[in-house]
């Protein structure tokens, strides 16, 4: 299963983007984006940018993510009480 990370566009150079989630930074082909800014959020896949977000759908998205996150790696281990 993969997932599609909202991030944000900090730095264009030549159709690739460094997108920043949580202070970590990669880079992300922008050619299936349209205008693409600094300070968009997109949706990153497998390496390309597929589609622009605004900022708040990318902040409640993140939120979910981490939410489901948490719920998975940090449930106790068995015998931790």
């Amino acid at each position: 299963m993969c997932l599609a990370i909202p991030s944000k566009i900090v730095k264009i150079e030549n159709n690739v983007a460094t997108i920043d989630v949580d202070g970590v930074r990669r880079q992300a082909s922008l050619l299936l984006i349209e205008s693409p800014k600094i300070g968009d959020y997109v949706i990153v896949h497998a390496g390309f940018a597929i589609n622009k977000i605004n900022e708040e759908d990318a902040m409640e998205s993140l939120k979910l993510i981490r939410e489901a996150a948490s719920l998975i790696f940090d449930k106790p281990k068995k015998g931790d009480g």
